[in-house]
């Protein structure tokens, strides 16, 4: 049997154009044991390529207003929502969505992830602005097992450590018994991926069980069910640095939605980085 033991790896925070692999050699340092699986955020890792998109900066569509005007306020406020057992605060926050911010959300939405993904009320797609500055959003990694890889190759070439990378998402699959799937474009391999609001409805609203989301692993070649639990194990390790979602973010620095700075972030720990270590035990008769 084995169980695994987590230690979340504080850092600054990354901003674009961070050397974010050499950032991870010298935290990881000292702390890594062969067969260990070193976790790192996609979302920081994205942020650190420059991997994001300026919202205030694009022109909205009318099909974006709509989504954001008609869809979010009232069939996610009114219908989707309590139908997926969001939280209360959640679905009011739903009702009363930002329209021009939201808009403007939306049309990255549409065109980064496509209509399925934006029909969502958040994560669009891999699409995330928690833990970023102003109306920044991260997008999803297009060649996340080309990075795992580049960390796994840098951490044995430097370290002298065999470990296992996995990239990971706060976006969650669902599993119905050996069957797993996330409304995200891409996922590791054994979880179907890329059905947007289909798949979150129907795994919300059956309530399935729901782990984060691995990404891309390099390494040990995990089974999907591993990989999800060390997924699930890291995520919890992590925690949510300035906020679970941008309405969070927004109230814990006491801004509004499109007001949080650079700075402000950087007075918060980050910790894009959990090492998970398996420790097998041993059962007796």
């Amino acid at each position: 049997m084995t169980t695994y033991k987590a230690l979340a790896v504080s850092t600054g925070y990354w901003k674009p154009n961070e050397d974010y692999v050499a950032n991870i050699i010298e935290v990881v340092r000292g702390k890594l044991k062969d067969g260990d699986i070193v976790t790192v955020s996609e979302k920081a890792i994205s942020t650190a390529s420059g991997n994001i998109v300026d919202e205030s900066k694009i022109k909205s569509s009318l099909a974006a207003w709509f989504l954001a005007k008609y869809w979010i306020r009232i069939v996610w406020g009114y219908v989707l929502g309590p139908l997926c057992h969001l939280r209360e605060e959640t679905i009011q926050r739903l009702k009363n969505y930002p329209i021009k911010e939201g808009a403007g959300h939306k049309q990255v939405a549409l065109q980064y992830a496509g209509f399925l993904q934006a029909l969502m009320h958040g994560s669009e797609g891999g699409i995330d602005g928690s833990n970023l500055p102003y109306s920044y959003v991260s997008l999803a990694l297009k060649d996340a097992s080309e990075i795992a890889q580049k960390i796994r190759t840098a951490i044995e070439q430097t370290l002298g450590r065999n470990v296992t990378v996995l990239i990971v998402d706060t976006d969650k699959t669902f599993s119905l018994s050996s069957f797993h799937f996330t409304p995200r474009p891409a996922s590791s391999k054994g979880i179907h991926s890329n059905d947007g609001i289909l798949a979150y409805v129907a795994g919300r609203s059956l309530k399935l069980k729901k782990r984060a989301t691995p990404i891309a692993m390099a390494g040990k070649n995990l089974s999907a069910e591993e990989a999800l639990t060390i997924a699930a194990i890291a995520n919890k390790t992590r925690g949510f640095g300035a906020g679970r979602t941008v309405w969070d973010m927004a109230e814990k620095f006491g801004v509004s939605l499109t007001q949080t700075s650079w700075e402000m972030l950087n007075e918060i720990e980050h910790k894009p980085i959990v090492i998970v270590r398996p420790v097998k035990r041993k059962i007796f008769a």
